[in-house]
């Protein structure tokens, strides 16, 4: 068979291992962790998904090494915690079964110790413990690690490293980025120390070579050993990419693996983990560069999602290893659908940061297109429904097309009807936000599902009791959305509203007022300001976009500073020619200018009260039931199928 991305297909032998593929899984956190740090079974299933989907590796995310300095509530392996060997060994198990690699990262957290507790306020009560004495943005107080502590740390990486060779995992990655320990004594941002372990470059990077030495000696010398670096801290007072450089050469020799992340923890989030406003791939130049200097494997990853770039990456020698986290949540069947030539059939994630956000909410999981996510351990298989049934659709939205395709995927005969002339729901209003493009592909990818599974879709009809009472359907699934809301201000007429702003952009003036600062108004009005236009955002609240999750929202107000004027505490009364005329928390009118305006007040759910009896079976899911998240929409949507 004559592969679509051949080079991303090619297999890739390290020492005496060989993998599948060039498409490694990312090391994520679990979703159930134990209190003494063993895996649980969510977790288990959680990595077993990306290794059935076809990648080549799959990371168990940080294993912290020594308890003792680091009070992170992570995965710990110490053969005195009863089932801690076992429950890794089942993990590394799960994983190898599929084909894939079994990995294992390896960590401490440094001065950030606690940092995967919910309750952070526990977090200042640990020790903190770096390379040098000092005081967190927080104002924590952090003590230098002594001599006699590094020795038993760099121990205790080699003791772990040999557990985890036992409990099956054939892979080992060393974390030395992103500010956690390692990195912290790598950057000259922590590092303030005059003895072995700071001032020169050499002396920065004595505790990663140890830590390197002492994994090497517990596992042996063909089993990989990957190291994870940042190639650039991206702040003024770390180290950036020709230091990033040096620093791959002198741990080179006791590697096998350089994997090139970017950033430190804290500071550049989104770099790290690079948000929907910025380019996919962004720090692949630093793994490019990395590797003219270095002859061993380099891997790349930051908001990789598109086999055609991962294909390019790789043919063209940027790097060798490419690394997926967020990618193969909202898709774990990507690399076999690369494998198989079927990239039209891959969900795309929208680095919309669910997945992080909700990690750092309740330290579970979730995914706004996979509703998979986190609950895999309830079974990731679609089983055929034991009765046919004819089923009904009402709405063509992200939940109504996601539902229409779970139930014909059980075998029922499905219809589903869209108001509309076409499916999508809200989705179609993305295609005009370049930003948000992968939200409105999103429903022509779930459109595409549900023409293979065999629904019958039906546009430009909307669904009545009359309907209902014509087809009969066994179940009905009310998918039928919200709309925008419209006050009764005098001159509304003159807006154009935000969810019909892809059909109407060119009523937009090069002077704009966006009135409402949720979620919605608030990216509409960053993308109209990288477009160059004047951009005034009204909001009545004192806060912007408090309906974006906690992850997203901190970058998307970085965007609105660079790009927009904002005005909070002032009510919308009248639009005119001028502008938004407005009152403020003082009674005064004020104007805000512009010569054309955007509404973006928000969503009321559509009426279906008529519905209710349209069939013995009858299940309302997303904006219908809740004005909410597409998130909600789709988990709801797949769950109503499943239930019937």
């Amino acid at each position: 068979m004559e592969k679509q991305f051949p080079h991303l297909c090619t297999p890739l032998t390290v020492g005496r291992t060989t993998f599948r593929n060039r498409i490694f899984s990312a090391p994520m956190g679990g979703t159930d962790i134990a209190n003494d740090g063993c895996i649980g079974d969510k977790s288990k299933s959680f990595y077993e998904l990306r290794a059935k989907g076809g990648a080549a590796a799959v990371t168990v995310s940080e294993c912290m090494v020594h308890p003792a300095t680091d009070g992170s509530h992570a995965y710990h392996l110490d053969e005195s915690i009863l089932n801690s060997l076992a429950q890794a060994t089942y993990c590394a198990d799960a994983i190898r079964r599929h084909g894939a690699i079994p990995s294992l990262e390896l960590s401490h957290s440094g001065m950030f110790a606690g940092t995967y507790m919910t309750d952070k306020s526990k977090q200042k009560s640990l020790h903190q413990w770096s390379a040098s004495d000092g005081v967190r943005a927080d104002g924590v107080e952090v003590r230098a690690l002594t001599k006699e502590m590094i020795k038993e740390i760099v121990a205790s990486y080699g003791h772990v490293a040999g557990l985890a060779k036992r409990a099956g995992f054939e892979m080992l990655m060393i974390h030395g980025g992103h500010g956690w320990l390692i990195n912290q004594f790598l950057s000259p941002m922590f590092n303030h120390r005059t003895d072995e372990y700071g001032g020169s470059l050499e002396n920065r990077c004595r505790l990663a070579v140890e830590v390197l030495k002492s994994v090497r000696e517990a596992v042996g010398p063909f089993f990989p050993i990957e190291f994870r670096m940042s190639g650039d801290e991206f702040v003024e007072e770390g180290y950036h990419l020709d230091e990033g450089v040096r620093i791959a050469q002198m741990i080179e020799p006791y590697c096998d693996i350089i994997h090139v992340s970017a950033g430190t923890y804290q500071k550049t989030f989104g770099i790290t983990h690079p948000s929907m406003f910025t380019d996919h791939g962004r720090n692949v130049y630093l793994a490019a560069e990395i590797r003219k200097h270095v002859s061993k494997p380099v891997a790349t990853i930051g908001g990789l999602n598109d086999p055609a770039q991962l294909e390019e990456i790789i043919s063209s020698g940027k790097a060798d290893i490419v690394y997926m986290g967020r990618a193969l949540l909202a898709d774990p069947f990507l690399p076999r659908k690369v494998e198989e030539n079927r990239p039209e059939d891959i969900v795309k994630c929208l680095r919309c940061f669910t997945c992080m956000a909700e990690r750092a909410s309740t330290s579970t999981r979730r995914c706004t297109v996979n509703p998979l996510i986190g609950r895999e351990f309830e079974g990731d298989e679609v089983t055929p429904a034991p009765v046919k049934k004819k089923v009904m659709v009402a709405g063509g939205g992200p939940g109504g097309l996601f539902a229409a395709y779970t139930a014909a995927r059980r075998g029922h005969a499905v219809t589903l009807y869209e108001k509309e002339q076409e499916t999508g729901g809200i989705l179609k209003s993305e295609q005009a936000l370049p930003f948000k493009h992968e939200m409105y592909e999103l429903s022509l990818t779930y459109r595409r599902f549900c023409d293979q599974a065999g629904v019958r879709i039906v546009t430009g009809t909307e669904v009545t009791k009359e309907l209902c009472e014509q087809e009969k359907p066994d179940a009905l699934i009310i998918a039928v959305g919200s709309k925008p809301i419209v006050p009764p201000l005098p001159g509304i007429e003159r807006c154009v509203i935000v969810n019909n702003y892809y059909k109407e952009a060119d009523k937009v003036t090069e002077d704009v007022v966006v009135l409402g600062g949720g979620l919605a108004g608030c990216e509409c009005a960053i993308h109209l300001g990288m477009e160059g236009k004047h951009v005034h955002l009204v909001e009545m609240r004192d806060m912007l976009a408090p309906d974006a999750n906690v992850r997203h929202r901190p970058l998307l107000l970085k965007e609105i500073d660079r790009y927009v004027t904002v005005h909070t505490g002032l009510k919308g009364l009248r639009i005119t020619e001028e502008g938004v005329y407005c009152e403020d928390k003082e009674g005064k009118e004020v104007l805000v200018p512009g010569t054309s305006v955007i509404c973006a007040l928000g969503q009321r759910s559509n009426d279906f009260s008529a519905l209710y009896a349209g069939a013995p079976f009858v299940r309302v899911i997303g904006d219908a039931a809740k004005v909410s998240t597409i998130t909600n929409a789709v988990y709801q949507g797949y769950h109503a199928a499943l239930d019937i």
